[in-house]
């Protein structure tokens, strides 16, 4: 939920962006499967990675489903959503640096930040800017959505265009049964697209003050206020035209029981030329 930080600091810079514009710069979007009371050594739900160049405004946007296996470094294959969670219980605070050093020997690129939201976090965040619009491409129903007591609901979604709050769009974000891990990342992919764009709309100004509190009670980054302030023109100058890509199909190899590696052969170069800094 980087984006949101972008666009509180960087709109009133978008029409004159500087003469000689910051480097490239890649970030890990951690959403994090916590429940309340539980802390930064939980699974990863999400995991995105987003490429943002105020040299020529272009942004790029990667999914990795939870159950891809990459390298890790010292470690060998293993899971991508239990790579925070492994480095936590080791030494508190060192999960995100792990995640990012395991994409750079997995793809061979450079990651240089991160942020970490829990569900808390996305709820609040959704909340904040009175919830998004999501255009529902099909009817969705999970007869064991969990909860966050460890329950589990039925959840329906009809198709068409509504209007979702926090509580809601999370649903559908996490939402998995129905399908698989890859159709859940195009959602949070879409999910992600929809807040971007009420961001992006200038009555969003008066909403800001409320997304910076959540932000500040709910994530975990290691990008300050001038980051932020560096790369949003280009990031909201570049999201209409963006490229973005869910890794699935021939970019993934099954191996056992629904887990996959990456499709090296396939996949890399195409991170290679989009996330390269």
């Amino acid at each position: 939920m980087l984006v949101i930080a972008f666009a509180g600091c960087g709109l009133n810079a978008v029409g004159s962006y500087w003469l000689f514009p910051p480097d490239a710069v890649n970030i890990v979007i951690l959403g994090l499967d916590a429940r309340p009371g539980e802390g930064d050594w939980t699974r990863t739900d999400s995991v995105m990675l987003l490429n943002v160049n105020p040299d020529d405004m272009r942004v790029s946007l990667l999914s990795i489903p939870r159950d891809v296996f990459i390298s890790v470094p010292g470690e060998g294959e293993q899971r991508l959503n239990s790579i925070n969670g492994m480095a936590e219980s080791e030494q508190p605070g060192s999960g995100p640096a792990l995640v990012m050093a395991s994409l750079e020997e997995s793809f061979g690129v450079e990651v240089q930040h991160y942020i970490r939201l829990n569900f808390s976090g996305f709820e609040a965040i959704i909340d904040a800017v009175d919830g998004v619009e999501i255009d529902v491409p099909h009817a969705i129903r999970d007869e064991e959505y969990p909860t966050l007591d460890e329950g589990t609901i039925v959840v329906t979604f009809e198709p068409g265009l509504q209007h979702m709050d926090g509580e809601r769009a999370l649903q559908y974000a996490r939402t998995r049964h129905q399908d698989s891990d890859f159709q859940r990342a195009a959602r949070q992919q879409q999910v992600l697209d929809a807040l971007v764009t009420k961001l992006s709309e200038p009555r969003a100004i008066f909403k800001w003050w409320r997304v910076w509190r959540a932000l500040d009670k709910h994530t975990d980054s290691d990008l300050n206020w001038w980051d932020w302030i560096q790369i949003s023109p280009a990031l909201l100058r570049g999201w209409p035209e963006r490229e973005d890509r869910v890794m699935e199909g021939e970019d993934v190899v099954a191996i056992r029981g629904g887990y996959w590696i990456p499709n090296y052969e396939r996949i890399t170069p195409w991170i290679q030329a989009h996330f390269d800094t």
